[in-house]
């Protein structure tokens, strides 16, 4: 066994045992700001939270880039340092950057990013690290450098929430141990919120936010299974009928309707990058956004995505990440 195995090994066991790391010296007030980091899952072990994937990082600081790397004690490069922290707190992600950049949660910008979420960068994604607060992320750079600390040099082009504001999986259990998946890591149901449970289950399925798709349907029907506007948009997602045909589903169908909506923001996603512009083309089709290179000069779509996005913060406000 190596040193570094042997650490994760110990690492281990103080987790599960309900044990951070070592206290370093510092007196009460870094006593007070590793106790605020440390929570607890239903089972009494540590959770996994923004602040322990912080501190699982820097660990890691001044290790040296090496391309393809995933193993500290020769070296990491972006993708197998954001691995590697994720994997010691027992969170199980792909191993390159753009399918890291799909896993979790979808956040609407810098703004509203959390200390350990996943920030990536190009398009398609060639590089990411982790966002440490204050426009700070540590990331392994490239070759000849090291892993650091460093400022957000641009806008990500996408921003995802692995760990949620609690610890529980999918079904409301707390994990009790062993590897996750991100994908089972989903925040709990949008209580309060009509259609919760559909919201989440898309949510999960396609890799989007619960607050997105709620976001959309309180903008687009406020809810309303059953409008159709005045251009022949249906349900609560308020899709065209060609566009439903396309989907294979019934618009009036809420279930259906929910499920064609994610599929269809998930690919805006894909191809545009950005939430901004999957929501234009959702409002005005991609054709739109790729003929203007950006949200098209339309008036209503102009006013459609900050609304929707002033939906989303109304429900990170109330806990819905």
């Amino acid at each position: 066994m190596t040193v570094y195995e042997a650490q994760a090994r110990v690492a281990e066991i103080r987790s599960r045992i309900g044990l951070g790391a070592p206290a370093a010296a510092g007196g009460g007030d870094a006593f007070a700001a590793a106790l605020q980091s440390t929570t607890s899952t239903m089972d009494g072990s540590r959770a996994v939270t923004g602040a322990t994937v912080v501190d699982t990082a820097k660990q890691y600081l001044g290790t040296p880039y090496v391309f393809g790397g995933t193993n500290p004690e020769s070296g990491l490069d972006c993708s197998g340092l954001v691995q590697r922290v994720y994997a010691d707190l027992g969170v199980k992600l792909p191993r390159v950057a753009k399918d890291q950049a799909r896993e979790g949660t979808a956040v609407a910008d810098l703004a509203h990013a959390r200390p350990g979420d996943l920030l990536a960068f190009g398009s398609p994604v060639d590089h990411v690290g982790l966002y440490l607060g204050d426009n700070r992320m540590i990331a392994a750079p490239h070759a000849g450098d090291v892993v650091k600390i460093q400022e957000v040099y641009e806008t990500p082009t996408a921003i995802r929430r692995i760990v949620p504001t609690t610890s529980l999986d999918a079904t409301g259990a707390a994990s009790a141990g062993g590897m996750v998946t991100a994908a089972a890591m989903r925040p709990a149901s949008l209580t309060g919120v009509p259609y919760a449970d559909l919201f989440q289950q898309a949510g999960a399925k396609y890799g989007l936010a619960p607050s997105l798709l709620a976001a959309v349907a309180k903008v687009e029907s406020g809810y309303n299974p059953a409008a159709v506007s005045g251009a022949g948009a249906q349900g609560l997602m308020q899709l065209m009928p060609a566009t439903a045909r396309g989907l294979g589903v019934d618009a009036l169908d809420p279930a259906q309707a929910v499920d064609g909506a994610a599929r269809m923001l998930s690919s805006n996603l894909d191809r545009f990058g950005s939430i901004d512009l999957a929501l234009a083309a959702y409002n005005a089709g991609g054709g739109a956004v790729s003929r203007y290179g950006g949200i098209p000069p339309f008036a209503q779509t102009q006013a459609y995505v900050p609304k929707v996005k002033a939906a989303m913060e109304q429900l990170a406000g109330r806990g819905f990440a």
